[in-house]
C-alpha cells in the first residue's frame, strides 16, 4: 500500500465535497419529506437509514481513495470472482422483494451483490484493456473476451430479474471501447455484423423478458394504454413534474409525492417528487451540480497518469451518466420505466455504498497524478 503524502492532502477537491454534499443533501431532505419523517414502532425512519448508508459510504469512498489504485487494479479478477460467486448465492438463496430475487441476507443486514458487481466489472474490465494494450484499436479477440467478462454477471442479473442494472452495467463497457478504439477494418465488420444480427438479438432479448418488463417498454410507448395499470407511474410522475412549475410547491406543499399518488416517490421516482418541491429552479440546480461531478469525472480520465486510470474514471462517469439521464427520462416519460435509482439521491443502501465507493477512486485517480 502507497503512503499518503502531503500531496494527497493538497489534492483535496473542495468544490467536488460541496457538490456531492448538495446532492447527498437534497436526496435526504427528499426522503424526509416523502415519508413525514417518521418511522414504524421498532423501525427506523428511513431518511436515517440514507444517512446511515451515507456514512458507511464515505468510510468505503475514503478507503478506495487512500489505496492506490494500481493495487486495488492487482486484485481485479478475484474481486470479479467474488462478486460471481455473490450473484450465484443470491440465484440459490437471496432474499426474494417486490417480485425480484435481488439480496443476500447476514443476519439482520441486507445487501444487493447486483451494485457490488460494478465495481468488479469495472476493474476486471479497465485491467484487461490496459495489459498489452494495443496502439491501432480493438480487434476481434479482445472484443470478445471481454464481452465475456460482461456477459457472465449480466446473465445473472437478468435472471433475477434486474434489467436496469443489467443495461447500466454495458455502459461501463461501452465507454471503455470508446476510450480504446476499434481498428478501422474491424469497424467496418462490426457494423454489418450487427447490422445483420440485430433483428435475432432483438427478438431474444424480448422473448426473455418477464411480463411486466414487456408491459413496461409497450406502456413507455403509450402510456395511456393502461393508465391505471403499467402506465400509472409515468402518468403520474408527469403530473407532478408539471405541477411543480417553475418555482415549485415547498417541502412539504407537494400534492403529488405528499398524497401518495406518485408511487416509489423516494426510491426510483424521486426526480419527480423533487421536481414537484422545487420547480424548474430546483431541477436546473440539480441538473448543474450533476453536471460538475461528470465534468469532473472527464477532467480525471483526461488526465490521468496511465491507461489504467483513465479506463477506470471512464468506465464510472460512464455509469452514473447512465443512471442520470435514464432515470431523469423514464420519470419524464421519454424513456422506459427499467427501475434505475437517480445516483446519490435515491434511497438505497447498497447503490449508496457502490456509488461513493466509486467516487472514491476517481479522487485516487486525480490525486495519483500529482504523486510520482
Amino acid at each position: 500500500m502507497t503512503m499518503v503524502d502531503h500531496r494527497m492532502i493538497s489534492g483535496f477537491d473542495r468544490v467536488l465535497f460541496v457538490v456531492l454534499f448538495f446532492i447527498l443533501g437534497i436526496g435526504v431532505l427528499s426522503i424526509y419529506s416523502m415519508t413525514g419523517g417518521v418511522s414504524s414502532p421498532g423501525r427506523t425512519a428511513l431518511y436515517l437509514k440514507q444517512i446511515y448508508w451515507i456514512i458507511l459510504g464515505f468510510a468505503a469512498f475514503l478507503i478506495m481513495a487512500w489505496i492506490d489504485y494500481r493495487e486495488i487494479a492487482r486484485f481485479a479478477y478475484p474481486i470479479y470472482l467474488l462478486t460471481l460467486l455473490f450473484l450465484v448465492l443470491v440465484s440459490l438463496i437471496g432474499r426474494t422483494g417486490m417480485g425480484a430475487k435481488r439480496w443476500l441476507m447476514i443476519g439482520s443486514f441486507s445487501f444487493q451483490p447486483s451494485e457490488l458487481a460494478k465495481i468488479g466489472i469495472l476493474l476486471a474490465l479497465a485491467k484487461f484493456f490496459s495489459e498489452d494494450s494495443p496502439k491501432t484499436g480493438l480487434g476481434l479477440k479482445r472484443l470478445l473476451f471481454s464481452g465475456a467478462i460482461l456477459l457472465l454477471p449480466s446473465l445473472f442479473i437478468l435472471k433475477q430479474p434486474d434489467l436496469g442494472t443489467a443495461l447500466s452495467i454495458s455502459t461501463i463497457l461501452l465507454s471503455m471501447v470508446f476510450v480504446m478504439g476499434l481498428r478501422s477494418r474491424f469497424l467496418i465488420y462490426f457494423v454489418l455484423i450487427s447490422g445483420m444480427i440485430s433483428p435475432f438479438a432483438g427478438q431474444f432479448f424480448w422473448n426473455n423478458l418477464k411480463d411486466y418488463q414487456k408491459k413496461r417498454i409497450v406502456t413507455f410507448m403509450n402510456p395511456m394504454e393502461d393508465p391505471t395499470g403499467t402506465g400509472y407511474q409515468v402518468i403520474q410522475s408527469k403530473i407532478a413534474i408539471g405541477s411543480g412549475g417553475f418555482f415549485g410547491k415547498g417541502l412539504f406543499g407537494a400534492t403529488q409525492s405528499q398524497l401518495k399518488f406518485l408511487p416509489e416517490r423516494h426510491t426510483d421516482f424521486i426526480f419527480s417528487a423533487f421536481a414537484e418541491q422545487w420547480g424548474f429552479i430546483g431541477v436546473s440546480v440539480l441538473f448543474i451540480l450533476f453536471f460538475i461531478v461528470i465534468f469532473w469525472g472527464i477532467e480525471v480520465a483526461t488526465h490521468s497518469k496511465d491507461l489504467l486510470g483513465s479506463l477506470i474514471a471512464v468506465g464510472i462517469i460512464g455509469l452514473i451518466s447512465f443512471y442520470f439521464f435514464v432515470n431523469v427520462g423514464m420519470t419524464l416519460g421519454v424513456m422506459p420505466v427499467v427501475g434505475v435509482p437517480l445516483p446519490l439521491v435515491s434511497y438505497g443502501g447498497s447503490a449508496m455504498v457502490t456509488t461513493l465507493a466509486m467516487l472514491g477512486l476517481l479522487f485516487n485517480i486525480k490525486v495519483r497524478r500529482m504523486i510520482h
